[in-house]
Order: C-alpha cells, then sequence, then structure tokens
C-alpha cells in the first residue's frame, strides 16, 4: 500500500487570497499572472521548498479547443524527481486543476466582457 499525501491544507490557504485576486483580475493577463504566482507558491509549499518553480515553469493553458482549461509545467519542473514523486503520490494535481478551473473561468469571462480591460487601457 503507497502512501497518499494531502495538501488540501496548503490549498485552505491559499484559495481565499486567490479567489480575491481572480475576483479583481482586470484583463485575462492578470489571471495568468495570479495563477502563476499562487501555483509557484503551491508547489513550494508543497515540496518543502525542494521544488521552487519559477515564474516561467508555470503556464495556464487557455486553448478552449481543447478538452478545456489546463496547467503546465516546464520540463526542469516535471523532470524534477522529487516533484514527480510528490505529483504521483498526492493530491496535488487535483488542486491544481481546482485552481486553473477558477482561472480559466475567470479568463474565460473577460474574454467575452472586455469592457473592464478595455477600461483599464484608456485610463
Amino acid at each position: 500500500m503507497t502512501v497518499q499525501h494531502s495538501f488540501s491544507k496548503i490549498e485552505k490557504e491559499l484559495l481565499p487570497a486567490f479567489r480575491q485576486q481572480i475576483g479583481s483580475a482586470e484583463s485575462t493577463e492578470d489571471v495568468k499572472k495570479f495563477f502563476v504566482h499562487t501555483i509557484v507558491e503551491l508547489v513550494s509549499r508543497a515540496t518543502e521548498e525542494q521544488v521552487t518553480p519559477r515564474y516561467e515553469d508555470v503556464s495556464l493553458n487557455t486553448n478552449t479547443t481543447e478538452e478545456g482549461c489546463k496547467f503546465k509545467f516546464s520540463d526542469s519542473i516535471t523532470s524534477n524527481s522529487t516533484f514527480d514523486s510528490i505529483w504521483k503520490g498526492s493530491d496535488l494535481s487535483n488542486i491544481l486543476d481546482r485552481f486553473a478551473a477558477t482561472a480559466c473561468n475567470r479568463y474565460t469571462h473577460l474574454l467575452k466582457n472586455p469592457g473592464k480591460t478595455e477600461a483599464k487601457i484608456r485610463m
């Protein structure tokens, strides 16, 4: 029997600030930025600072023609043995799916209603 790790405590700690940031995002770029910063912190904390992704190592895949919105890690993260073992032996992928779904919902909303973004640009 394998040991399963749960990072729901970290998720619950990060979720309120993430929701507030995503809710206040005025552009699709803001959504991506808030998502990446949150995931970098989540992975760092989940791996006890053994894996510390850089901003460039995480991206939100917002291609709506695929099976839905997903996230992507760079090869330097996915090839890390510490990350791989935590990824396979925990609920981390499910947590990231939930964060990505929230970010993608806001991203899609801003794409369909660009008024906030356009108002920000004109200021």
